[in-house]
């Protein structure tokens, strides 16, 4: 008898999953909707019922949720380095203004020529060596970002959401955006909790 009881549970959970299922598959439809036809033409029945049923446990919310956390954390990270390069920059350009002030004052009137010309090469140099800090910067900025969009990638893939690999086509990232983005709509519907009003 319990052997029956058992199967006759087992059964109403895979009738609660398959339930659940076609209720995010259902959601994922409507939603997909909203999405530029390009878009929607890529995003086939088999690969939005292959991503409800990555998300039918909420683990895959979850999972979402921590990257988009991780990603907020870096970006906020890298603003602020990039921040404190701009700062210690203005206060190299006023270091410089005050030093080249202090020398003309301090500078016989027939010598103010030469003086200005070398202040100009002092100038051009230091602005040449900020541009380069800055572009230095910005580069790391940039494959910081792409190194993290990777992982993120690579995080899903195992997760076996349907469409994430590691790519850097620019069709496949507006895909994959897309795909999260209609993960975060289904989460705050409430779909993640496992409700059956979406």
């Amino acid at each position: 008898m319990e052997r029956y009881a058992g199967s006759l549970d087992e059964a109403a959970d895979g009738a609660r999953q398959q339930e659940r299922h076609y209720q995010l598959l259902s959601a994922l439809q409507s939603l997909v909707k909203e999405l530029p036809s390009s878009f929607q033409q890529r995003l086939s029945y088999t690969t939005l019922s292959d991503l409800a049923l990555a998300l039918l446990d909420g683990t895959v919310f979850e999972i979402v949720q921590g990257l988009l956390e991780i990603q907020h954390l870096t970006e906020k990270s890298l603003y602020n380095q990039r921040l404190r390069l701009q700062n210690e920059h203005r206060v190299l350009r006023q270091a410089l203004r005050q030093k080249h002030q202090e020398a003309q004052q301090a500078c016989r009137p027939h010598n103010v020529p030469v003086l200005q010309a070398a202040q100009q090469r002092e100038q051009e140099a230091m602005e040449h060596r900020i541009r380069e800090e800055q572009r230095a910067m910005d580069q790391k900025i940039i494959l910081e970002l792409d190194r993290k969009v990777a992982d993120q990638q690579s995080t899903l893939e195992k997760a076996g959401v349907a469409g994430f690999y590691v790519t850097t086509n620019p069709q496949e990232l507006t895909l994959q955006m897309n795909l999260l983005e209609l993960i975060r709509k289904l989460q705050q519907r409430g779909c993640a909790a496992g409700k059956a009003a979406l």
